[in-house]
């Protein structure tokens, strides 16, 4: 069998390289030995090398397991300029028999295909007509559910590669915190000694989060400080059509849509067109960019808040595959937060806890105070230096506020109501609300019942994602806090707690706001009295004017008791829509 000298004489040959970069030798050496090995390599790392070159000095054929045809056939083009053998097995490929008598003859080193045709029974008789080298599964954190991008298709490839019980499996992926690595090697069969772990951190790229105000301005201004490529990511099709419009007109640089409701020519012009590039941007949702291999992309904006870290993760992963300096730039609104946990309501129930965990510890990372890049590489589970010095937390501190008082009366309530409730019932009980839950569990006899008012309480719902962010609140699998970290230090007095003080909150000293306070639940608010408005065809105004909405976030009435004691609620409405608003504000 071949040893390492000869990867690192295959390495030269094929790819030009003197050396290995990184943990692509201890994933190398594994698969020679023919040892199972999962991977978790930040992108631009060179994962696709380290099945590439044994593939290529084994014996056999190496089966690779991609999600996406054009991920497959970028990195078929690739294989084949480095002089390996490699064909695509795909939907779209018209030399189909060509490849698969390739394979039986032992004239490939890589066979590519899709989750959905390895499942299959006759794809599994094929390959007992040749000889296999190794089954290199990428994106493998979409084998877990506790991944952010779980595809059942996946779960079907081991019964695949059990049939082969002595060819190795060398699993993939930039974006698996420890939850999700321990499922993909269980799903897998992959033993715990074989998780070779590379790190996340990207130095090159920039980090920065800010509120968005004008998009289409503020996008604008970062393609004048960027001249290079750049993917732009918003949350609708409608948004990505009207965005690139109105960036291309102000900039004057090549700007495309592309989503999945262009027709399959544009949409594929589009993506040849700024892969072949040195400047253009495209504006996309979140269909866009696994496929693409373009190691060039400068930046990555968003124009609305990601899904998860794991998704905020790989998507600025793109920026900066080629080492340089790149920035990856998140603008995010309250209502983008605000909208996420209303439809937690949509997710099957066994997964809200989870989803309900990613959105929290998103959150945490919007609001911090602290280094960006410390608060993301401690998701994934490391221990980076308090910062950087390239993010814009640390490059330009942002106006804080000292909570620690604060933060010591919630993380009392948490330990006192015993460390398995959310924020929105500690909250209940900190502001001392009249709730029949915190009455049924006693909480209402507490010392801390009732401790926090006035401004003090809108500021719960940031600390609280700020403490769970420098690891001192832990949210369980169920969603409840308990305390971890440095709580007690900061309950002893002997460790401060600040945060950012809410942007809308600093600008009240200049001109006035709608949300002041920056209130998730407001925003929340806001998002069903447009839908009402929508829905009855009328102004959003004509249904509830925002002083209205301003005191229902304020107050959180739980009955439509309360809620007739608010003004601007009369009888009509508060029929017509009094459930509705009850039913939004019990989530907060």
């Amino acid at each position: 069998m071949p040893r390492m000298e000869d990867a690192r004489a295959a390495l030269k040959r094929l790819f030009g390289f003197d050396d290995f970069r990184g943990k692509q030798a201890e994933v190398v050496a594994r698969v020679l030995r023919g040892e199972s090995t999962l991977g978790v390599m930040p992108t631009g790392a060179g994962k696709s090398l380290t099945y590439q070159l044994p593939a290529a000095i084994l014996p056999g054929t190496a089966v690779v397991v991609s999600p996406l045809i054009a991920l497959m056939h970028d990195q078929l083009r690739s294989a084949r300029a480095n002089g390996i053998r490699a064909a695509t097995l795909t939907s779209v490929d018209a030399d189909w028999r060509e490849t698969i008598a390739a394979f039986r003859a032992g004239d490939l080193d890589l066979l590519y295909v899709a989750p959905e045709r390895a499942s299959q029974a006759g794809f599994r008789a094929l390959l007992a007509e040749g000889r296999l080298s190794l089954f290199a599964i990428d994106e493998a954190h979409c084998v877990s559910e506790w991944g952010h991008d779980f595809r059942p298709d996946y779960r079907q490839l081991r019964p695949l590669m059990d049939a082969f019980a002595a060819v190795p499996r060398l699993a993939l992926t930039a974006t698996a915190d420890r939850q999700t690595r321990a499922d993909v090697l269980a799903q897998f069969g992959i033993p715990e000694e074989g998780l070779i772990l590379a790190g996340f951190d990207r130095p090159n790229i920039r980090y920065a989060i800010r509120q968005r105000d004008n998009a289409a301005r503020q996008i604008a201004a970062l393609m004048a400080e960027q001249p290079g490529p750049g993917i732009v990511y918003a949350p609708t099709r409608a948004k990505t059509e009207g965005l690139a419009q109105q960036i291309a007109s102000a900039t004057g640089r090549p700007v495309l849509p592309y989503h999945a409701g262009l027709d399959p020519g544009t949409r594929a012009a589009n993506q040849a067109a700024f892969v072949a590039s040195e400047d253009m941007v495209v504006v996309a949702t979140v269909a866009f960019g696994m496929g693409i291999d373009k190691p060039d992309v400068r930046f990555v904006a968003h124009a609305g808040v990601p899904k998860s870290i794991e998704t905020y993760y790989q998507e600025t992963g793109r920026a900066g595959r080629d080492g340089d300096p790149a920035q990856a730039v998140m603008l995010w609104a309250a209502s983008d937060l605000a909208t996420a946990r209303q439809r937690l309501a949509e997710v099957p129930e066994d997964r809200r806890a989870g989803e309900r965990a990613r959105l929290d510890a998103l959150g945490a990372l919007i609001e911090t105070a602290e280094c960006r890049r410390a608060v993301l590489l401690r998701h994934f589970g490391e221990d980076p230096p308090p910062a950087c010095g390239n993010c814009d937390t640390c490059l330009d501190k942002p106006g804080v506020i000292d909570a620690t008082e604060l933060a010591r009366k919630l993380l009392s309530a948490a330990y006192r109501t015993g460390q398995s409730f959310g924020i929105g019932h500690l909250a209940k009980v900190l502001t001392g609300a009249e709730d029949d839950r915190v009455r049924g569990r006693g909480h209402d006899r507490l010392s801390v019942f009732g401790i926090v008012g006035g401004e003090e309480a809108a500021l719960l719902q940031p600390l609280a994602r700020a403490l769970q962010a420098r690891g001192a609140l832990v949210a369980n699998a169920h969603g409840g806090l308990a305390l971890g970290g440095d709580a007690r230090a900061i309950l002893s007095g002997s460790s401060a707690v600040e945060i950012v003080v809410p942007a809308r909150r600093m600008r009240r000293r200049g001109r006035g706001t709608i949300n002041p306070t920056d209130d998730p639940l407001f925003e929340a608010l806001r998002a069903l009295r447009r839908d009402l408005a929508k829905e009855a065809g009328v102004p959003p105004y004509v249904i509830f004017h925002d002083s209205v909405l301003r005191e229902l976030a304020q107050t959180k009435p739980q009955s439509r008791a309360d809620l007739a004691r608010i003004g601007g609620i009369g009888a009509r409405k508060l029929e017509a829509y009094g459930g509705a608003l009850l039913t939004v504000i019990r989530q907060y």
